[in-house]
């Protein structure tokens, strides 16, 4: 197994989940959250046992991850398929709310994980690296969007 656990764009993550019966109302429910993530360091730190998804930085998400860094508590948001026996698949991790967002719209399972340090600073070494990606208005050209008047 050589995955690669760290590079600047990459950096894998390992977790476990776990499941807990809840009662809402006359029903019980399955909650899942996400423990024991870890961030190994080499291959002999790689956990067998765990879940393992590659964190991926992308420069056209600077301005996800600047907003996610400059909230009050940054996260990572996990993203898995609801198989039909309720068992949940693993898809990916990410650190844009944006992205994780497009998801729930859907039917798949988004769990947040505070950000530990060491990614933060990572992410904020990426983002020194690439720069700050600005949102600018395209301008129109004059007369687009009215009618004609021929």
């Amino acid at each position: 197994m050589s995955e690669i656990i760290k590079d600047p764009q990459q950096w894998l993550l390992q977790f476990d989940l776990e499941t807990t019966i809840v009662t809402v109302g006359r029903w019980n429910t399955t909650r899942w959250s996400l423990i024991n993530l870890h961030l190994p360091k080499d291959q002999e730190t790689l956990s067998e046992s765990a879940y393992s998804l590659p964190l991926m930085l992308f420069k056209d998400e600077r301005t996800d991850y600047r907003f996610n860094l400059s909230s009050r508590d940054p996260h990572l948001f996990f993203i898995f398929e609801v198989e039909e026996d309720e068992s949940l698949k693993p898809l990916q991790v990410t650190a844009s709310q944006t992205g994780a967002a497009s998801f729930m719209d859907g039917d798949y399972l988004v769990l947040s994980e505070p950000m530990p340090l060491p990614i933060q600073a990572w992410m904020e070494a990426y983002i020194g690296r690439h720069g700050e990606l600005l949102e600018t208005r395209k301008k129109k050209r004059k007369g687009a969007g009215r009618a004609s008047g021929n």
